[in-house]
């Protein structure tokens, strides 16, 4: 039987046990995927801390997507599939395990440039990223964009499609090692925030004109202070709060003629298909193109998962980190 993550009491990733699971039977549109590797998210975290939005019923395995070859086929399926086909999966729950079995309609091609670790990582941040600089913000060539925690894995591929989508990027990291990592992914403009508050220094880079559209994966101060250097009309985007709540100054929204927009993109695709495919085709035609790529700093084995999960915690990677099964 399959090894699995398994999560049977909310807490900390040490609290996850790694566990032979049963094989289910395939539901008609089903496919059964080996799995070469699962990406590691921020929200999975979250989810088995009983902290996130989603609460699932105990026990679940976390992990939104993978990478992986397609082992079994359940008829009739709505795509056109192989025994053999390497895909990308995007899921709800499941990834961390040795196999795992998703719709074939939550399938998608895995890029004949990216290694396997690469696969499993590309669709929840390139996607977040997307669906907030592109659906949200509809972020415009020229304009200006900074980006918060601009060494993680969502942040990094914010930078990246920003500069595809040819605004001016301004990243923001905690270290030299995460600003070095955005460089390479074409910010214009690094603010080591330690060093020098952002605000001050958005205000410098841009002659105090402020930025257009700011995402924002962090929360707390961050968010706040972001409301200081705006540009009016800007783009507030509320990615994530991994440093804590931000309380919206609404006074200088009102004043900036500011919009704040809350990111949710899976969501966003399960209540809008037709939003979801166009996000994935365009996905898919850019990671062709060579133009986006993720960052993957580390990969574990399966059995190290709570060492995986405590990097993404602790800000230790940067991009990236992926379970390796094979």
């Amino acid at each position: 039987m399959p090894l699995s993550v398994v999560c049977h009491a909310l807490g900390a990733p040490e609290t996850l046990r790694l566990e032979q699971l049963p094989r289910p039977d395939l539901l008609p549109g089903e496919v059964r995927i080996a799995v070469h590797a699962a990406g590691i998210n921020f929200p999975d975290i979250l989810m088995c801390a009983g902290d996130y939005q989603f609460k699932p019923e105990l026990p679940f395995v976390p992990g939104v997507e993978v990478a992986g070859e397609v082992i079994e086929i359940a008829e009739p399926v709505a795509a056109k599939l192989a025994i053999g086909d390497r895909v990308i999966a995007k899921m709800r729950l499941g990834g961390y395990a040795e196999e795992v079995v998703v719709d074939a309609r939550n399938l998608s091609p895995w890029p004949a440039t990216f290694d396997a670790a690469e696969a499993a990582t590309y669709l929840a941040g390139h996607g977040t990223a997307y669906h907030a600089l592109v659906e949200r913000a509809r972020l415009q060539a020229g304009e200006w964009l900074l980006v918060h925690g601009a060494g993680g894995g969502v942040g990094l591929a914010a930078v990246e499609l920003g500069k595809v989508l040819g605004a001016k990027v301004i990243a923001s990291a905690s270290s030299d090692d995460k600003l070095e990592a955005a460089r390479r992914r074409g910010a214009d403009h690094l603010i080591r925030y330690d060093r020098e508050p952002f605000r001050d220094a958005v205000k410098r880079l841009t002659d105090g004109r402020g930025v257009d559209v700011v995402f924002d994966p962090v929360g707390g101060e961050v968010f706040e202070q972001s409301l200081r250097c705006i540009a009016f009309g800007a783009r507030l985007l509320v990615v994530g709060f991994t440093g804590g709540i931000g309380v919206a100054r609404t006074n200088l929204v009102l004043i900036k003629g500011a919009s704040v927009l809350g990111v949710r993109a899976g969501e966003s695709a399960r209540r809008d298909p037709a939003l979801g495919a166009a996000r994935q085709a365009a996905l898919d035609q850019l990671a062709a193109q060579g133009k986006l790529r993720p960052h993957v700093s580390h990969r574990l084995p399966l059995a190290r998962f709570a060492e995986a999960m405590r990097l993404i915690t602790d800000r230790k990677a940067i991009g990236r980190v992926a379970l390796m099964m094979r």
